[in-house]
């Protein structure tokens, strides 16, 4: 099969005929990268997420193998997952995944022979590239769950504990009558919102005011009946999803702190016309990693678990919303989980909303006999 004409990363377009390289090996090898690259871009992938990433790995084990590509064989992979898990040994299985999914395209991408490399690489170094990963030395997939299991959802006293370092964090810096209260309670308000929500950090920290919307169905919440998320998760070549997330009985306590923070705390930062809901004191939208480190203060202030990370708001959010008795289904609508086995992942319910489901069992099917009992 001919090498595709007009194929974004094809070789021919990323070599030019009759150019005679100093190095040709490396050339031929930047070559690549640029045109795995291009082939990524077309397919709309994104960039910073996504592209960069991938390269980055594919010059990383370059750089661990001391060979190019056409020269790589498949016990390459396996020395070099070893010293990654040598050198860290929490070291996830996930992760190990992503980064074998990540040599896997590149030498698909590389040994397919519309993209014209393996006889570009067999004319100029008399060997051609291989695809070196396989089903016997690439990790299987056997659970639907792979991430920490020491991860999980906060207890009920856990994110109130949470909270109230976050407002004991606001009295303390004005105690010692130094900067940053501002900041700590807009942090506050924020933890609050992530968790109110069940917010991924994109999500939060990518909120406009006229994201704020009204529920005709709840009109006592005024314009904090629901928010519109703009920023989901995508999926992969795609734009970010779009959901509504309603405001709950249980959570609407975020009601009164929102409307407090937009009236009397946002506004002493003069943000001006700038629609960011989460301001800085530089007027600019909060970064995802401050609001990490708004989290991991809270958390130290606390005492809380350090393996605890911004994420498990989510997880609690999910949680309680599920011990509220609230369908599974509106559930996932809530969080924006496109299958609902996701949602299950998310979910950790406590010792006694399961044993408050095995009473209502018992009631349903014994009523005549738990009624003279009780």
């Amino acid at each position: 099969m001919s090498s595709g004409v007009g194929l974004p990363g094809a070789a021919h377009l990323m070599l030019a005929d009759g150019v005679v390289h100093l190095d040709p090996e490396t050339a031929v090898f930047e070559a690549m990268l640029e045109g795995w690259a291009r082939q990524q871009r077309a397919r709309f992938l994104d960039w910073d997420g996504t592209i960069k990433p991938r390269l980055a790995l594919i010059r990383r084990f370059a750089d661990f193998t001391n060979e190019y590509p056409w020269q790589w064989q498949p016990a390459e992979v396996d020395a070099f997952m070893n010293s990654l898990r040598d050198r860290r040994p929490t070291f996830a299985a996930s992760t190990g995944r992503s980064y074998q999914n990540a040599l896997r395209m590149f030498c698909c991408y590389v040994t397919d022979a519309r993209y014209g490399w393996p006889v570009k690489c067999f004319e100029s170094f008399g060997q051609a590239p291989v695809q070196i990963l396989h089903e016997w030395n690439t990790i299987g997939h056997s659970s639907e769950y792979e991430g920490d299991s020491e991860r999980r959802p906060l207890t009920y006293d856990e994110v109130q504990a949470l909270f109230d370092a976050a407002d004991g964090r606001v009295e303390d810096i004005r105690a010692r009558r130094r900067k940053g209260a501002l900041a700590a309670m807009r942090d506050a308000v924020l933890l609050k919102t992530v968790y109110a929500y069940g917010l991924r950090r994109q999500e939060a920290v990518r909120l406009d005011l006229h994201d704020l919307r009204r529920n005709p169905k709840a009109p006592s919440y005024g314009r904090f009946g629901a928010i519109f998320i703009r920023y989901g998760k995508s999926s992969k070549g795609g734009p970010p999803k779009r959901r509504t997330v309603f405001t709950v009985p249980e959570f609407d306590w975020v009601v009164e702190l929102l409307d407090h923070y937009i009236e009397e705390i946002r506004p002493l930062a003069s943000p001006g016309k700038h629609p960011a809901l989460w301001i800085t004191e530089r007027l600019s939208r909060i970064s995802m990693r401050r609001l990490d480190e708004a989290f991991e203060t809270a958390r130290t202030m606390a005492g809380l678990p350090e393996e605890l990370n911004l994420h498990c708001l989510r997880h609690s959010y999910v949680t309680h919303l599920i011990e509220f008795d609230y369908p599974e289904r509106f559930v996932q609508d809530q969080v924006g989980h496109e299958y609902a086995s996701t949602t299950a992942i998310y979910s950790g319910v406590s010792d006694e909303y399961r044993n408050r489901l095995v009473q209502r069992s018992l009631k349903s099917r014994y009523s005549d006999l738990w009624g003279t009992s009780s």
